[in-house]
């Protein structure tokens, strides 16, 4: 009698347990609405239409989170938006997902040359030329990007030296 509780109790556990496993999608199968959804932001954004792009990916996210190739896109849209912040934080959750996307690293790396986090990039670079073994267009892409080195700043341009007091 003082076992047949907690025996309930781990038969319960158990039940519940491998009821929610079996409902789950492995990570490999992507929900088709939200590669529909991709291969549409994709079109606008060849069409020209960046907000409707970026609306479309978002939903593209809201139907299935691991769509990494929508992160990836997302990221690319918001480089080329100025905003590499933005970029390198939808490159981590492509990441997140997929640690061996050379795709993502190596946008991942131009963005945090932007921002002027030079040996980070230079860290993506080491791990792209890791997962290609041979010259790839990704890792060459990168190496021509960190030197040539991060945007000189237009506030920084504009300033003038100080004068000196006489």
């Amino acid at each position: 009698m003082r076992y047949s509780s907690v025996a309930l109790a781990v038969a319960l556990t158990i039940v519940c347990v491998s009821t929610s496993l079996h409902g789950q999608r492995p990570d490999d199968q992507i929900d088709q609405r939200s590669l529909a959804l991709l291969a549409q932001g994709r079109a606008e954004r060849a069409a020209g239409n960046v907000d409707a792009a970026t609306d479309t990916l978002e939903t593209a996210l809201a139907v299935d989170p691991r769509n990494r190739a929508a992160f990836v896109e997302l990221a690319q849209i918001s480089q080329g938006l100025g905003l590499s912040g933005k970029a390198i934080r939808l490159y981590r959750e492509a990441l997140l997902l997929e640690p061996n996307d050379v795709a993502a690293l190596e946008g991942q790396g131009e963005a945090l040359v932007a921002k002027g986090a030079v040996t980070l990039a230079q860290a993506n670079l080491a791990k792209i030329r890791t997962l290609c073994k041979t010259n790839c267009t990704p890792a060459t892409t990168l190496a021509a990007t960190i030197a040539k080195g991060p945007p000189v700043s237009t506030a920084m341009a504009d300033k003038k030296p100080a004068a000196t007091p006489e």
